[in-house]
């Protein structure tokens, strides 16, 4: 519990899902980051804009942030790249196999009450539960 901060965690919910309703009362859309950068990939051109707006807010946001907060706190990554690149990779697997990420699901299914996001997301903390214990506790990474 060193890193316990409740205001900036509290803070930066109520952020993520205002953000979310905003977009889901403006565009009509969910989101998810998975299916806001395939729509990207795959693009339709009244889509494009508020696409890659969204996708540099979120690139944008820490370093206003940083500026704004007076830096950004250290992060130290410890894992080799190679577990890195497996690990994205089966994030990735893992939206596409959920039709779905964890905001998309997580955040706004969770709240549309969607029972597949409800479905995803015991799934998503279960399969995380897991590797932590895995991870930390039987292979000692």
């Amino acid at each position: 519990m060193e890193n316990f901060t409740p205001v900036s965690a509290a803070l930066g919910g109520v952020l993520i899902g205002l953000s979310a309703v905003l977009l889901w009362l403006t565009h009509g859309r969910i989101a998810g980051i998975s299916g806001v950068v395939g729509g990207l990939l795959t693009p339709r051109t009244r889509d494009v804009g508020w696409r890659a707006a969204f996708i540099l807010g979120l690139i944008a946001g820490p370093p206003i942030v940083a500026a704004l907060a007076g830096g950004m706190p250290p992060v130290s990554v410890t894992s080799s790249a190679g577990l890195l690149i497996a690990g994205g990779l089966l994030v990735g697997y893992g939206t596409r196999l959920g039709s779905g990420c964890t905001s998309g699901h997580g955040v706004c299914g969770l709240a549309r009450l969607s029972p597949r996001s409800i479905v995803a997301t015991g799934v998503f903390l279960a399969a995380a539960i897991a590797t932590v214990f895995v991870t930390r506790h039987l292979v000692g990474i």
